[in-house]
């Protein structure tokens, strides 16, 4: 994979930074995202978690919401993200599940870190075992929960995702 920067790279990267620091001035947390295709801006977001109350209201998520909302894909095949800091674990799993192809990040997670957004306990949480984790997950054995996934196993008309 090529890492090279280029200007468009450093064009969006500021994009996204100055979305960031819009979004300070005006309430929201200090993130910014945006999405490119071909050279054009898709879709952009910002860290709307407490303008929103809703922790899952990060900038690359609500950037990838506006972008599959524009383009009526849940797919963002070929769509780099240029965002201002490097994504939390939940971000970088949307990013992966929209199938981006590049993700360009300005701040480091150590810098996220210094500022009190620290990503590190949930990657220490997840290499737990599920009932010692902090919020602890409790496997329930219920003989139809796996009937959803029978069904969804002999569609013939599903949107595979």
């Amino acid at each position: 994979m090529n890492a090279e920067i280029n200007d468009n790279d450093r064009r969006f990267m500021q994009m996204a930074c100055e979305l960031a620091y819009a979004n300070v001035e005006k309430g929201g947390g200090p993130f910014g995202a945006v999405i490119v295709k071909d050279g054009e801006v898709v879709a952009a977001g910002t860290n709307t978690v407490t303008l929103d109350n809703d922790p899952t209201a990060h900038a690359e998520v609500n950037a990838i919401r506006n972008a599959c909302r524009k383009t009526g894909n849940f797919k963002l095949e070929g769509c780099d993200i240029y965002t201002s800091c490097e994504p939390c674990p939940m971000c970088l799993s949307a990013l992966y599940w929209a199938g981006v192809r590049r993700i360009f990040y300005g701040n480091t997670q150590m810098d996220a870190r210094a500022i009190n957004f620290d990503d590190n306990f949930i990657y220490e949480e997840i290499a737990r075992p599920h009932l010692e984790r902090a919020i602890p997950c409790i496997h329930v054995d219920e003989p139809h929960a796996i009937d959803a996934f029978r069904l969804w196993e002999s569609k013939t008309d599903k949107t595979v995702y």
